[in-house]
């Protein structure tokens, strides 16, 4: 039943090509640090602020847009499919890049790189409990849910030192620790941004009302520069709200840039990709990792020399490109096994 749900709805080309242009970022980020050793050079720093919270923002409106009027069957249903696409690919990516025993060491909160298929999962899961059992504070539940998941990352290392002379209760923090940390809860900041996807899909005409007034535009983006160029602060509050007030102004900017500019630069060389890469982002997330030129961190300090963003940047996309471009020619290939394409990508 949710198969033939999925079937009927239609995808958006500028939605799409704001997924891939995302996905490009995140690999390009991979190349700042895995290839390079810097994740700050090249402006990275400042697509950190909107790139994750576009990415889940995106699945957000994706979820939400399938429906919500579901019954218990059909809960169910879209769970297990959900598990086959984001749970199962995540560990079987995570067995081939690190096998037994490495593998156990990678089970913590970054899953070894493959902590967003995972992640992904449980958003759906906290926004399916939400909008079953919260409704009408579904939006309170997100914001607690983010700021639980902030202080948690930002705190829990000063507890551990606190209780360091109870061994009793050390103890116990660090099964705690080992618990959330295969939940990957520090990360769960980030379902404030997927929840606002849901909400934006679900009130759309509002949404795209509101990001079509100029003066509405013109104060995002003069919040997204003003975080920008915020120096970092070791107050935890602070660093939440620049944290909230950049992903959500980032976000915003990025998709009323998509909107209201994809049908006229569509039809250029460098543009037309992009929405097939938004198409296949899981395909790439989980291929890159084997395509990434790690030996290039030999010749970072190099490039580091130069000082200048314009060249890092130049340089991280020249290798970020063509990863993105193996990984989709690894997929194509991948997916003339039906088996493979089942198990590997969660395709029915």
């Amino acid at each position: 039943m949710f198969a033939s749900l999925m079937k009927t709805t239609q995808r958006i080309e500028y939605i799409d090509a704001m997924r891939g242009c995302t996905m490009i970022l995140v690999v390009y980020s991979h190349v700042c640090g895995f290839c390079f050793g810097s994740p700050a050079m090249g402006g990275n720093d400042v697509l950190f602020l909107f790139r994750l919270p576009c990415f889940f923002f995106i699945s957000g409106w994706l979820f939400e847009k399938v429906g919500r009027q579901w019954s218990g069957v059909e809960t169910w249903a879209v769970i297990r499919r959900k598990f086959r696409v984001q749970v199962v690919p995540t560990f079987v990516f995570l067995l081939l890049l690190a096998p037994p025993p490495l593998f156990f060491s990678r089970l913590g909160a970054t899953k070894g790189g493959y902590w967003f298929t995972f992640v992904l999962f449980e958003f759906f899961l906290l926004c399916i409990f939400s909008e079953r059992f919260l409704k009408r504070f579904a939006l309170v539940f997100a914001l607690l849910v983010s700021v639980a998941a902030f202080c948690y990352d930002v705190y829990f290392s000063r507890l551990q030192t606190v209780l360091w002379e109870a061994p009793r209760a050390l103890s116990c923090v660090q099964y705690l620790r080992y618990a959330l940390g295969f939940l990957s809860f520090m990360t769960w900041r980030y379902y404030l941004f997927f929840f606002l996807g849901t909400w934006a899909k679900r009130h759309a005409d509002l949404f795209l009302q509101l990001t079509s007034r100029p003066l509405v535009v013109l104060l995002v983006g003069l919040a997204f520069v003003s975080v920008a160029a915020l120096p970092r602060t070791e107050s935890a509050a602070a660093a939440f709200l620049a944290f909230a007030v950049g992903g959500v102004s980032g976000l915003t900017l990025v998709f009323t840039l998509f909107r209201h500019c994809w049908h006229r630069c569509s039809g250029l060389a460098l543009c037309r990709p992009l929405p097939f890469i938004g198409r296949r982002t899981l395909d790439i997330y989980l291929l890159h990792y084997f395509f990434l030129p790690r030996f290039l961190v030999a010749y970072s300090p190099q490039l580091l020399a130069y000082d200048s963003h314009l060249v890092e940047a130049l340089a991280a996309l020249g290798v970020a490109l063509p990863v993105v471009a193996l990984s989709l020619l690894a997929s194509r290939v991948i997916r003339y096994s039906p088996f493979l394409a089942r198990w590997l990508f969660g395709s029915d």
